[in-house]
């Protein structure tokens, strides 16, 4: 008479999983595929459709600049003073030097090198 060996089994859960999402060796039928790649189509048209309309505008105007080096006690808003012409508000001056410039800050170095535009 031959004897069985009981052997544990493994719960599911301690069972590793097949692939990134578990999902062991299932595979897409041709229809699945079909399915997959016309819904590809269907979300990709209305953003291919963006493309198209996009329309680029003429040369913005140039700006004459001044590179200079920042001294001890210059700022921004000192600068702004400088070339705000009358009637124009500092703190649009100080802006426009900022978005020209890149700055993160409204604050200077000493020995930072900012473009000025030229009064």
């Amino acid at each position: 008479m031959a004897a069985t060996i009981a052997c544990p089994s493994v719960p599911t859960a301690a069972r590793p999983a097949h692939g990134p999402l578990g999902l062991g060796g299932l595979r897409l039928t041709r229809r699945g595929r079909v399915a997959v790649v016309v819904l590809a189509l269907l979300l990709a048209a209305p953003l291919l459709g963006l493309g198209g309309r996009a329309v680029a505008s003429g040369a913005g105007k140039g700006i004459e600049v001044t590179v200079h080096t920042v001294a001890p006690g210059e700022t921004l808003w000192g600068y702004a003073r400088q070339i705000a012409k009358p009637g124009q508000d500092v703190r649009d001056v100080v802006a426009e030097l900022h978005r020209l410039n890149d700055l993160p800050s409204a604050s200077l170095a000493v020995g930072q090198t900012i473009l000025v535009p030229r009064g």
